[in-house]
């Protein structure tokens, strides 16, 4: 056992795969692009899904990477067995090889016993592996290669060595790499083995899928174009094993977390049953800062939904060692320490990633309050009634709407003597997660994903150079139904081999245009409306058809309207300008969270722990129109993600990109990665004009601009109102103000004199109503009463004169009524 660094046995790992031909690839987003069948990445092959099943070319034969990866929501949760056994983590790193067609189950098998036997020198006897029932020639491999005996290769079935990414996609048999960790480790049951006990002593470290299958939406295999290899080895793992650690938990990537956790709280990381806080604390914080990382935030749907119940439970976790105040948010330095800079994201997003925890953690405050009250009024419900059963429907909706956790509803119930059903809460809970699931299809539909598209290569886009091009309809779809032709009044999506229309991505919209078929082939006319991408690089034409007939294989002009296509590269270009002026007068902890190009407007989402002053604002303004009155020129140029890492390219917040990537550049003010349209010179934006500010979650704000056209429109419309004003007032355009502030203070004079009157009037009135109160009783017990009937005051002017009277009175009674400003007394 070799003690090595977690960061040495990443690296040992890369550069063991890169000496045998494969290119060392960078860790995507958690966030998966363009595949709605995805929640998180929660494999090394996610990056990699299309080249494995050929719908994506690549010049990668092989290729190696350290993926991070989230599995806490879908078919993949681990989330509630962490801290409870020693392997499981909602966030790690997936190491992986992966062969494209290039080699198979041999080539693989041998490179994971070289590297494990002879690199790492883990004991030979120690290893046990399993393979899939029937796969002969895998067992087989495992022998001659490695020498194992026929004891320690444990064939199992389809649930535990037939390896899929998701419901569909690339699938195949696998065979398992298990340690030993000692029979000191084993378990009380006779039948303890690996493949029939899920104890501790038997640690799986490295998944080695021999992907053979595309599974499609209706649960069929088909053989993928070129047999593959993609292996998974998580890191968290093989560092428990090579640093001889009882769990992953004492290695060097959690133990400066626990240690933080440990100086928070003044209690030591104990032993036994004890540790669960701890452990569950350090994962979680791990996943919360990687997720917020790449863009995702605390939300009630979504992966929004999964970070806010991962956040939540670390937090509920934290009170049981006494930490009631936010803590979470103070783990993302040691996190990053741990790291040892394998992930620049943790400190380039350090101030957003700890706001958010921050924000997130007191909301939960706040949340645990209300929860408790409205459980306190459930339990003084069910007592009261005699009962000893709270409901599954109601502990689902205080976890569902109130985020409020199912074992801190336990608690309670046991400290009151009374029962949750669990079972109706894990329905409820079911059927939450299959409308999910049934969401999940439906986007999926939606974007492309179904069955009416896969045979489509990706289109090829011709729109940053010309708006008009010659095309050949590929496919013609009618909802999700491949039609051979359209008539007018059809609504319809087209399918071309080439196409000058950009399709949504990126925060700009789909152009629109149209589509036109010369009489040979129906002499159609199609109004695009929509442009979009499928998650294949497919381009889908949406629109109305117009006259003519539109046949699927038919030759068509496809022309983007010019002038829409403009005003969405003036506010495209304009985005790329605001993002260097927010970092230049807010810091560079600002960075892109998304946005939304418009032909008519741009918004841009942004980190930033706070609002943004009104000077502030008026700065970022100033700067974006400096650059666009001294034109900058704009060019574009692709290259390879580490060179353009290296120039500095600014990169959107979560976005995946490939090796090659386009970079935007404006004259050296600007150096975006961006595969959106842009103007030719910054000074076609024309103008930029800030319409607005706010925050849209925790630690993001999001502001609002127009551009060019849109700035000449809110120009003249105000100039309008201003001359109105001025007709209205009786003065020149340019006096408007002055006159204005004239007004204002003759009306405040007014407002004051009449309120002086008003009083003089009400203390006459109580001098008055004083002099004519009345003796009433006998000597001993007299008093004096004064009473009136005032039908046009309302009830503050009887308060203030009753105040009066009674200074007036002395001693006494006052018996007033009245009725004003529509209100009876």
């Amino acid at each position: 056992m070799s003690g090595m660094p977690s960061a040495e046995i990443r690296e040992a790992f890369l550069r063991f795969f890169e000496a045998r031909g494969h290119v060392r690839v960078p860790s995507s987003s958690l966030v998966p692009e363009d595949d709605p069948t995805l929640l998180f990445a929660n494999a090394g092959m996610n990056q990699f899904k299309d080249v494995f099943t050929g719908r994506a070319r690549s010049e990668l034969r092989r290729a190696t990477s350290a993926q991070r990866c989230v599995r806490a929501g879908g078919k993949h949760n681990d989330l509630d067995s962490v801290g409870r056994t020693l392997r499981h983590n909602t966030f790690f790193e997936m190491l992986g090889n992966f062969s494209f067609g290039d080699y198979f189950k041999r080539e693989a098998i041998g490179y994971a016993w070289e590297l494990l036997t002879t690199v790492w020198a883990l004991p030979p006897d120690r290893l046990w592996v399993t393979v899939f029932r029937d796969d002969d020639e895998a067992a087989a491999l495992w022998r001659e290669t490695a020498g194992l005996p026929e004891e320690r290769i444990v064939r199992l079935g389809e649930k535990d060595n037939f390896w899929a990414m998701g419901e569909t996609g690339p699938c195949g048999p696998c065979s398992e790499v298990h340690f030993d960790r000692g029979p000191e480790h084993r378990c009380a049951a006779p039948e303890c083995g690996v493949g029939r006990c899920s104890c501790d002593r038997w640690l799986e470290v490295w998944n080695l899928v021999f992907m053979q299958f595309d599974r499609d939406a209706a649960g069929e295999l088909h053989a993928l174009p070129r047999p593959s290899i993609d292996t998974g080895m998580g890191l968290e793992r093989i560092a428990a094993v090579l640093q001889g650690a009882g769990s992953i938990f004492e290695t060097d990537l959690f133990r400066p977390i626990i240690a933080a956790v440990e100086e928070l709280s003044g209690r030591p990381y104990p032993e036994g049953e004890d540790r669960l806080p701890f452990r569950v604390i350090a994962d979680h914080a791990r996943a919360c800062c990687f997720l917020i990382a790449d863009g995702v935030l605390p939300s009630n749907e979504g992966r929004g939904y999964v970070l806010r119940r991962i956040l939540r439970r670390a937090a509920r976790f934290g009170r049981r060692l006494g930490l009631e105040a936010p803590f979470l948010w103070r783990l993302r330095a040691p996190l990053a320490r741990a790291m040892d800079g394998a992930y620049r994201e943790l400190e380039l997003r350090a101030g957003t990633v700890e706001a958010a925890i921050r924000a997130e953690e007191e909301r939960f405050a706040e949340t645990l309050e209300s929860g408790l009250a409205l459980l306190d009024r459930v339990v003084e419900e069910v007592r009261s009634s005699g009962g000893r059963h709270i409901s599954g429907e109601t502990v689902f909706r205080l976890y569902d709407t109130y985020g409020f956790p199912l074992d801190l509803t336990l608690d309670v119930a046991e400290e009151n003597g009374l029962i949750v059903d669990t079972a109706a809460f894990e329905r409820a809970l079911e059927e939450q997660r299959r409308r999910a699931r049934a969401d999940r299809r439906a986007r999926a539909r939606a974007y492309g994903e179904g069955p009416a598209l896969e045979d489509l290569p990706a289109t090829t886009f011709l729109g940053y150079d010309q708006l008009r091009a010659e095309g050949e309809v590929l496919a013609l779809l009618s909802g999700q139904s491949r039609v051979e032709e359209a008539r007018p009044g059809d609504e319809v999506t087209v399918v071309l081999d080439r196409t000058p229309f950009y399709g949504e991505g990126g925060g700009q919209v789909g152009d629109h245009g149209e589509l036109r078929a010369g009489p040979a082939d129906g002499g159609a006319r199609l109004r695009v409306t929509d442009t979009r991408r499928a998650g294949r690089g497919v381009f889908l034409h949406i629109g109305r058809v117009e006259g003519g007939v539109l046949r699927d294989g038919a030759g068509v002009t496809a022309e983007v309207d010019a002038g829409r296509r403009r005003d969405v590269e003036r506010n495209h270009s304009a985005t790329h300008l605001l993002h260097r002026a927010l970092r230049e007068v807010l810091g560079t902890g600002v960075h892109q969270a998304g946005s939304l190009v418009t032909d008519e407007r741009l918004r841009f989402d942004f980190t930033a722990e706070g609002p943004v002053a009104a000077a502030e604002l008026r700065r970022v303004e100033a700067l974006v129109n400096a650059h666009i009155l001294d034109p900058l020129p704009v060019e574009w140029f692709v290259t390879d993600l580490d060179d353009a890492r290296r120039m500095g390219a600014m990169a959107l917040f979560g976005e995946k990109y490939g090796q090659r990537v386009r970079v935007v550049r404006m004259g050296d003010w600007s150096l975006e990665l961006c595969g959106g349209t842009h103007v030719g010179s910054t000074a076609e934006v024309g103008l930029f004009h800030l319409t607005g500010e706010s925050g849209i979650g925790s630690g993001v704000r999001r502001v609002e601009a127009v551009t060019g056209p849109g700035v000449l429109a809110m120009l003249v419309a105000g100039r309008a109102e201003l001359e109105r004003a001025a007709a209205i007032l009786r003065c020149r355009p340019g006096e408007v103000a002055l006159r204005v502030a004239d007004l204002a203070e003759r009306l405040a004079e007014r407002e004051r004199a009449g309120a002086a009157a008003e009083r003089r009037e009400a203390l006459d009135r109580a001098e008055r109503l004083a002099a004519a109160a009345v003796e009433l009783g006998r000597d001993g017990s007299a008093f004096r009463l004064s009473s009136a009937e005032l039908p046009g005051v309302g009830v503050d002017g009887l308060r203030s004169l009753a105040d009066d009277l009674r200074a007036r009175l002395g001693s006494g009674a006052v018996l007033l009524t009245g009725g004003g400003a529509g209100h009876g007394v």
